[in-house]
């Protein structure tokens, strides 16, 4: 490719598609060994480097995972610094609520690529067992809070590490000289990711680089998140607060509240993300559609519990006993009631409407005899209708 820099390469004509080099676009890169054993640090930065033009110097990390088999045990934090204040400032909170079992600061080496660097400390933690009986919490859901607390509420001090026998390295630079700068050659995992970052909305600094992180999940991706003003909404409804201005952090606290909080499986939290098409849900298990449900928190139930019906012709439907619907609104934050078909929504209407005080949406029927709508079109009004809910 044709560096455009140089004009003379041109002279007074318009450059043609394909001798134009944009630097842009993010870089990825991972690595996992199938049968649990230890890939060196070096292997993931020579991934990386033939990806130098994918990022532009502003972010670049990597997330290694079994690299601290000596404190497996341990949440491993990796902290940045403004400043020494905000690091006393933070080690005196961590050692109200949390046993700190080392403390160092992280090993790095010179480099003239990478300056401005932050004070950049490690420590292995476990949470004090009296503090998660008081807060009447599990050992991950203290320490995500508190990894929470002191990022919003500690000026001058981030966590941007904290799982078990983990970690991520991270910075603006290149992710080349972000691996070396961390001297990664000195690790080895069983699993390695990796990002080259090119900010397109948000500024470049250390805790806006890729990975993100929250306990033992990280994420990268490349591209643009566009939804993220209503992700982030969504996320502070269930106490996570985002403070690092950059679209990706919201898809790590997604993630652990579809895991660690709702029990989904990474499978089923990957598919309320990015819903699967309508031809693989066809083909699942009842079971599995019956948690995709659950996850993406919908409700189906029959507007009538019992009733006397001639084969299935809706026509002969006689002596009506209706569904408890009014308990389950009454219990639930349902926000939205629509009906299968033009008889649910007859139905809903005679038995239901007069009981529950919620927006009833009468949707075309689903059903394969519902000839006038095609699948695609089907698909269509139902994402429209509901999409307004959520």
């Amino acid at each position: 490719m044709i560096d455009t820099r140089d004009s003379s390469l041109f002279g007074t004509r318009n450059p043609m598609e394909g001798e134009v080099r944009i630097p842009s676009g993010c870089a990825i890169a991972g690595i996992f060994h199938k049968k649990g054993g230890k890939i060196g640090g070096d292997t993931i930065i020579r991934a990386m480097e033939p990806m130098h033009d994918r990022s532009n110097g502003l972010g670049g990390g990597f997330a290694g995972y079994g690299i601290y088999p000596d404190f497996a045990d341990c949440y491993a934090f990796h902290m940045f610094y403004d400043n020494e204040s905000a690091r006393d400032d933070c080690e005196h909170y961590l050692k109200r609520f949390f046993d700190i079992h080392s403390m160092s600061v992280m090993p790095t080496r010179p480099m003239r690529e990478i300056t401005d660097s932050p004070i950049i400390w490690r420590y292995f933690v476990t949470p004090k067992a009296w503090r998660c009986q008081e807060e009447a919490m599990d050992e991950d859901a203290f320490t995500a809070a508190h990894v929470l607390h002191v990022n919003v509420n500690i000026p001058g001090a981030f966590i941007f590490s904290s799982g078990k026998n983990m970690g991520v390295f991270k910075g603006v630079g290149y992710p080349e000289d972000m691996g070396r700068f961390f001297r990664l050659e000195e690790y080895a995992a069983t699993c390695w990711t990796a990002h080259g970052r090119y900010p397109t909305n948000t500024p470049g600094w250390g805790g806006g680089a890729h990975p993100f992180t929250l306990l033992d999940v990280s994420v990268v991706h490349n591209g643009e998140i566009s939804s993220y003003d209503a992700n982030r909404r969504c996320m502070e409804m269930y106490g996570y607060t985002c403070t690092l201005m950059t679209d990706t952090e919201v898809i790590a606290y997604m993630i652990d509240y579809l895991v660690r909080k709702q029990g989904l499986t990474y499978s089923e939290a990957a598919n309320v993300l990015a819903a699967p098409f309508w031809s693989t849900i066809e083909h699942m298990p009842e079971e599995e559609k019956k948690r995709m449900l659950l996850a993406g928190h919908v409700a189906v139930y029959d507007v009538i519990r019992a009733c006397e019906i001639i084969g299935s012709s809706d026509s002969s439907i006689r002596n009506v006993l209706p569904a408890d619907i009014k308990s389950i609104v009454a219990h639930t934050p349902i926000r939205a009631v629509f009906t299968n078909g033009k008889t649910a929504g007859r139905l809903y209407k005679k038995y239901q409407a007069e009981h529950i005080v919620l927006p009833m949406i009468e949707l075309p029927s689903t059903s394969p005899a519902n000839a006038a709508f095609s699948l695609e079109r089907l698909e269509e009004i139902w994402k429209s209708e509901i999409g307004k809910y959520l």
